[in-house]
């Protein structure tokens, strides 16, 4: 007497792309369980612009004329660098910082014995980036709102680059802090590693300093990062018009900040992936 032993039909293995968004969720729950992260990426940019409007207020609007007239407070100076440093430390410092101590404590080492690939992984930490950085931008600017009476713009052209600048640049200080996290030795050398290099691009590239006051050489070193060009995108949509005559070319050259952006998105894209290992070689 035969038997006739049934197949099972085979289990599809979820994709990539939906192993990635899978993924969003818990990235996220994991950023807003850890106080340092939302402290020094989530939060700063909010206390920086608070500390700025109140120990510079007195000393009048930025921009005005001769006769004493015109110009902008200082928040409202100050709201689109603030944006662009959320953007950077969301994605180039958290990142950075949480990777490298993953690396230290064995959780990619867990990691890298599941079905999870690394580009579902870079997919769970970009979509992270995106999610904490709007949630970021969107407290930055109810809090420039309703605290500091910071008038928003009203043409849909504005918000229009400000969607297409946000969107670049968060992901491309994603993928540029999933590079970085190769260059730290342990987790707890990150902080000391990448802190001070978002620290110095900030300085250098508008988001503290007024970037036309600048020296000459250090507006040329900053214009070689994306930090600058995302700050100078942002000042585009938030600031007069009449202050694009303060930029370098005297223009806000939109073009040429999609250009430099999706330059360095490309240039995140290939190091991250060159560089990322779920452990490190000389582990």
């Amino acid at each position: 007497m035969s038997t006739i032993t049934a197949q099972r039909p085979p289990v599809a293995r979820p994709s990539v792309v939906s192993l990635g968004i899978s993924r969003i969720g818990y990235e996220v729950r994991s950023y807003f369980r850890s106080p340092d992260a939302v402290f020094f990426t989530f939060l700063f940019p909010v206390i920086m612009l608070g500390i700025f409007t109140s120990a510079f207020s007195s000393s009048g609007n930025i921009g005005t004329a001769p006769d004493g007239t015109g110009g902008i407070s200082v928040g409202a100076y100050y709201l689109p660098g603030m944006i662009a440093a959320g953007m950077l430390l969301s994605g180039v410092q958290n990142l950075a910082v949480e990777i490298a101590g993953e690396k230290s404590d064995g959780t990619l080492k867990r990691l890298g014995g599941t079905p999870l690939s690394p580009t579902a992984y870079f997919i769970g930490k970009i979509g992270q980036t995106l999610v904490t950085g709007t949630l970021q931008v969107a407290l930055l600017l109810a809090v420039a709102v309703f605290a500091f009476h910071i008038a928003l713009p009203t043409d849909p052209g504005a918000w229009g680059t400000f969607a297409w600048v946000f969107l670049l640049g968060i992901v491309t200080s994603a993928l540029l802090g999933i590079a970085l996290s190769a260059v730290p030795r342990s987790g707890k050398s990150a902080t000391a590693v990448v802190i001070p290099i978002v620290l110095i691009l900030q300085f250098i590239s508008g988001v503290y300093l007024q970037f036309n006051q600048l020296p000459e050489w250090m507006q040329n070193v900053a214009s070689l990062f994306p930090l600058k060009w995302m700050a100078q995108g942002m000042r585009a949509v938030f600031l007069p018009q009449s202050f694009e005559t303060l930029e370098p070319s005297g223009a806000w050259d939109l073009g040429l900040v999609a250009l430099v952006l999706v330059g360095w998105l490309v240039v995140g894209l290939v190091l991250s992936r060159l560089t990322f290992r779920w452990i490190r070689r000389d582990a």
